[in-house]
């Protein structure tokens, strides 16, 4: 797990990130190769929208009858890979020559939201220039802007990530009042040991991790809503929080499931239930573990958005998804097997309980990834993300219910002291 964690941190800080204000070089050679230098997209909304083009080498830029075009992907389709290089060039919406320090370009107004793309391309584009002469590059800034709620444009959020600064922020409040009223009652049990010492430890750590990583995100867009930047590396600590989180309840949730199953067969009833007590249920928690990291890590290099949940465009993506309906169908087909053969009418409830906050928990991504293709383009990321967190939220606030429970625990202990579920210790070490 240590391995794991250290090399999550470092994939997610060599991970190139991609603001709303885009440096770079617009090269000749470049803009010929790919019949015109991709630049960067942005998903303007309503009217008033702006991109400002700032140049370090006007007269250069003149020389070579520098443009920057815009193309408008309307909502039927756009699909200009397959043109030849004039025929693409002409498709542009919009065409600004670069021929001043600052152009500023004024989007037209449009009814939905559209998602533009920017490319360079000069006189040696499309080969009529003959050999590319040695004449140097040009540094550009970019900003692009969307209109704010009073209509002016300074607002860097693209029309898919506006919402999410404010939902962060109510988040983190959230999580605050939260913690001041149930921290102590909270803290005052895991003093106390017991049954469930360990599953309220990994519970605590996932729902701390997840409250990290929202103050992260919304540290990250706080200053990206100024300048188009943000902090990048705290958007990859967000994420990195977000997944040690995921694999942690991951962990525990099969090795509890898995570990219930292997002591029902193979240890004797008079025993107390043990957690991850067995080879097998380590080697299956670890080695979903290890899969679900790995497609996290590859998901996080082929989106170049700081969102812990995506709409799943991807190949990780959509593995991601499958590996966690699979998941769910095997934590379905071992709870089913215990509720099953239980009898003490107290267990089984507090096996359906524990269902309801596993299936929560695993499903919620999928059905939501499901239920966000109804939905516009724009509108299907903020979905997902927003969903997915409360969603998560409110699974391990059936969870907490569950293990920290009074009447339940105090029930059931009293009928057995080897009745209760979860019992971490071995032997007679865990009678309470």
């Amino acid at each position: 797990m240590y391995l794991f964690m250290c090399t999550c941190v470092a994939c997610m800080l060599c991970t190139p990130a991609f603001g709303k204000t885009v440096s770079g070089v617009f090269r000749s050679d470049s803009a010929r190769e790919q019949n015109g230098q991709y630049i960067t997209k942005f998903m303007y909304h309503g009217g008033r929208g702006l991109l400002v083009c700032r140049l370090e080498n006007a007269p250069l830029a003149v020389e070579k009858e520098s443009k920057l075009l815009l193309f408008s992907e309307m909502e039927e389709g756009f699909e200009i890979d397959n043109l030849s290089c004039p025929d693409r060039l002409s498709k542009a919406q919009l065409s600004i020559k670069l021929n001043e320090e600052e152009h500023n370009q004024t989007i037209p107004h449009q009814s939905s939201p559209t998602l533009w793309m920017a490319m360079y391309t000069d006189r040696y584009t499309c080969g009529e220039g003959g050999i590319i002469p040695a004449q140097g590059d040009l540094d550009f800034t970019i900003l692009l802007f969307n209109s704010d709620s009073a209509g002016n444009p300074l607002e860097h959020f693209s029309a898919e990530e506006s919402g999410l600064h404010t939902f962060y922020c109510l988040l983190i409040l959230a999580y605050f009042v939260a913690s001041c009223i149930y921290v102590q009652p909270l803290w005052k049990a895991l003093r106390k040991g017991g049954p469930m010492h360990t599953v309220l430890k990994v519970l605590s750590t996932a729902l701390a991790l997840q409250g990290v990583s929202a103050l992260f995100n919304y540290i990250h867009l706080a200053r990206y809503s100024r300048d188009g930047l943000g902090i990048p590396i705290m958007g990859s600590l967000a994420e990195f929080c977000d997944m040690v989180s995921q694999v942690s309840m991951l962990y525990m949730l099969l090795s509890l499931c898995v570990g219930w199953t292997l002591s029902k067969n193979r240890k004797p009833q008079s025993r107390p239930l043990q957690w991850d007590s067995s080879p097998a249920s380590k080697a299956l928690a670890l080695g979903a573990v290890a899969t679900q990291g790995a497609l996290l890590l590859w998901e996080q290099y082929e989106e170049t958005e700081h969102h812990s949940y995506h709409a799943q465009r991807s190949i990780a993506g959509m593995l991601l998804i499958g590996l966690r309906i699979i998941l769910a169908l095997l934590l379905a087909s071992v709870l089913y097997t215990i509720i099953g053969t239980e009898r003490s009418a107290l267990k089984r409830d507090f096996y359906l309980t524990f269902a309801k906050g596993c299936f929560v928990w695993f499903l919620c991504h999928p059905v939501l990834v499901l239920l966000s293709a109804i939905f516009n383009e724009h509108q299907r990321e903020k979905m997902v993300t927003i969903g997915v967190i409360l969603c998560q939220a409110i699974s391990v606030v059936i969870l907490y219910q569950l293990f920290l429970s009074r009447s339940l625990y105090w029930e059931v202990s009293s009928l057995s002291s080897v009745s209760l579920p979860l019992t971490m210790s071995r032997g007679g070490q865990g009678r309470y």
